[in-house]
């Protein structure tokens, strides 16, 4: 049974640049259960990067509120850093550490943050790169990985920080077309698992097949919310439908 309590919550968040002439993100308040995954799509300039980047203070809101369990992290005296170990974050491109091997990426994190032996920090990156199928590629380093090869040793290295949610910025726009679908199954796994994810994709058939919640952005606002079938049957904004007659 799903725990419908909410992990995330943002109220009146706000992201200016130049005084107030560029709102990347104007009063977005959202809610996130344990458990759902919530695809943001839309527009390039949308703001949906810039919010999913606010969540682990990435970017710097102007205003605004970002409940984690339970606690403001968006307030000043608040560790950030310890919240961000329970926020597993994938970027477009990889952020591997290229003079480490594979599972010296993996292992760096739980060591030095979750104080993990050397031995149970190896152990539980080597259960995971067997379960994408890389326990082969454990001493290679990210130069000699395809990029579905990065991608997914960037996914499970967050994995291995035991994450409450996982945040996935585009985390197949600079792979060759033949290498998303490897990397797209990995998180349709984790979604089938339970995780929570909050995923910002141009990969329409992933938001409708694997997403509990679609959220349409436009002009850094939520312009429309709904279940797949809502946004890409019958969009009731007429933002929306613009945005994905154009891309479908």
């Amino acid at each position: 049974m799903r725990d419908d309590s909410v992990i995330i919550k943002t109220l009146g968040l706000k992201k200016y640049y130049k005084g107030e002439s560029i709102k990347a993100l104007d009063d977005v308040n959202l809610e996130i259960k344990r458990g759902e995954v919530v695809v943001i799509i839309g527009p390039s300039g949308s703001g949906k990067s810039t919010y999913l980047r606010s969540l682990n203070l990435l970017e710097l809101p102007t205003d605004g509120a970002i409940i984690f369990n339970g606690v403001d992290v968006a307030d000043k005296n608040v560790d950030i850093n310890i919240h961000r170990q329970k926020m597993g974050m994938v970027f477009q491109h990889f952020n591997l550490f290229p003079h480490k091997t594979v599972l010296g990426n993996m292992t760096l994190a739980p060591m030095k943050l979750l104080k993990k032996t050397k031995e149970e920090a190896t152990e539980k990156a080597m259960t995971l790169l067997k379960r994408v199928g890389l326990e082969d590629r454990a001493d290679s380093y990210p130069s000699q990985l395809s990029g579905g090869q990065k991608q997914r040793i960037a996914i499970v290295r967050a994995l291995c920080m035991e994450p409450d949610v996982m945040l996935f910025d585009e985390p197949t726009s600079a792979l060759d077309p033949e290498m998303v679908g490897e990397v797209l199954e990995l998180m349709k796994q984790l979604a089938d698992e339970g995780m929570t994810m909050v995923v910002v994709t141009h990969e329409m058939g992933f938001a409708r097949e694997v997403a509990d919640r679609v959220i349409f952005m436009c002009d850094g606002k939520i312009a429309e919310e709904g279940t797949p079938e809502e946004i890409f049957s019958n969009p009731k904004n007429p933002r929306t439908k613009q945005f994905l007659d154009s891309i479908l």
